[in-house]
């Protein structure tokens, strides 16, 4: 099962999607010793990275032709998630959406199935645009130049 799109990062951190659909995302990430803290737990950056990308999934689950960006995130760390090898499981669902907006949440859950993490988060749906290596998206056309005389 794959996104539905090249995420370079979520490729990097070693994210696998395991559930897409519904309203309803599953995605399993074992942390590796560079993605812990000083405290030999996973980083809380991690966790937010996952927590983001399951909320997004689960947004994009009932459109996959339709991607999204974040609007907002807010996020409620409980317990440590573990760095020790085991694999973490963060579950996302679509609460709510509208035209234009999704309204979402993820918890990240340790091997034991304790609830370590917990987001919700606001996504728009944007239309995918074509990107290759040698093109670049225009949402942010240059600035025009302003004349000072």
């Amino acid at each position: 099962m794959d996104f539905g799109a090249e995420i370079p990062f979520v490729a990097l951190l070693g994210f696998t999607l395991e559930l897409f659909e519904g309203g309803e995302s599953a995605i399993g990430y074992t942390p590796l010793p560079e993605h812990l803290n000083s405290f030999a737990v996973t980083h809380g950056g991690a966790c937010m990275t996952l927590l983001d990308v399951t909320m997004a999934v689960a947004a994009r689950s009932v459109q996959k032709d339709m991607g999204v960006v974040t609007i907002e995130m807010k996020t409620s760390f409980m317990r440590p998630a573990p760095g020790d090898g085991s694999q973490l499981m963060a579950k996302g669902r679509l609460m709510h959406r509208s035209a234009t907006l999704a309204f979402t949440e993820a918890t990240i859950y340790d091997a034991k199935g304790q609830a370590c993490t917990h987001s919700t988060g606001t996504f728009k749906y944007v239309k995918r645009l074509v990107t290759g290596a040698k093109s670049a998206n225009a949402l942010n056309p240059p600035p025009s130049v302003i004349a000072t005389d």
